[in-house]
């Protein structure tokens, strides 16, 4: 983008590659380039979206399971300016494919597009889990797409179990939509929430509480193990990203344990 735009300034509009600046001669006027200036050069910081964690699926799982969000209620009309309905903005089922959809993407490293193309042939049942055989996939645009095997999860984790989950599905053009309603349900500021949200919270989610190697990880999310350049550190390290532990607490003896492991109880850092 930047070279198009030093032809279209330099070429077209014949203002050469000079870096942008003030003239000497005349105060107030710009000669040069305008994308050749330091500003431009530098480039602006990408924002990606901020990664969901499963404590937050956690919240997400019981307020979406509350009776009163189960309930079927009556069809009442609303009036013009009526916000009383506001918070009634999805049912039982809407609730429940959604968090269908979170717990796919989250598990399997996917965009929410990618799960949305998703249909009932592409998913195979078998007695303890499933087979999902992905239709399409930004990373394999030429198809050999690797099925995933999920499989039934414990109850401390029913909050994350795709086999428990699977229900009917939402149009691409809403979930966005609903699943920020859905963030705030529990308080949480939607707009630094995107749809490779899960994508990147899955990925973490594997490596720092599952403690997967990182070329399990590549190989789980179909993507390249020659690490000599490593897509998934982008999707592990994000400034955007909720904060982690402050430096100077890296060595306390007496700082907050990390997650608790559901399965052996265990808590410290070397579990």
């Amino acid at each position: 983008m930047q070279a198009a735009m030093m032809y279209a300034f330099g070429r077209l509009q014949c203002l050469g590659n000079l870096p942008w600046h003030e003239s000497e001669m005349h105060s107030g006027q710009m000669l040069g380039n305008p994308s050749v200036s330091v500003e431009v050069q530098v480039g602006e910081v990408a924002v990606s979206a901020r990664a969901i964690t499963s404590s937050l699926l956690i919240k997400m799982y019981h307020f979406n399971n509350l009776p009163e969000n189960l309930a079927i209620r009556d069809y009442r009309p609303g009036g013009h300016g009526d916000t009383s309905e506001l918070l009634w903005w999805a049912g039982r089922c809407m609730r429940h494919c959604l968090h269908a959809i979170y717990s796919i993407a989250f598990l399997c490293m996917l965009c929410s597009d990618e799960v949305l193309k998703i249909q009932a042939h592409d998913i195979h049942f078998f007695s303890n889990g499933l087979i999902l055989t992905l239709p399409f996939r930004k990373t394999h645009q030429n198809g050999d797409i690797k099925p995933f095997w999920l499989w039934l999860m414990p109850t401390e984790e029913e909050h994350l179990c795709t086999i428990q989950a699977i229900a009917k599905w939402t149009m691409s053009e809403r979930f966005l939509e609903l699943f920020r309603n859905n963030l705030l349900d529990i308080g949480i500021d939607p707009s630094l929430y995107g749809t490779h949200s899960f994508w990147r919270g899955g990925c973490q989610y594997l490596h720092v509480e599952r403690w997967w190697p990182l070329h399990c990880i590549c190989e789980w999310g179909g993507w390249s193990l020659e690490f000599t350049n490593l897509t998934i550190v982008k999707y592990l390290i994000s400034h955007n990203n909720d904060a982690t532990e402050p430096r100077e607490q890296f060595f306390n003896p007496d700082r907050h344990p990390s997650i608790k492991c559901p399965h052996c109880g265990r808590s410290c850092l070397c579990a």
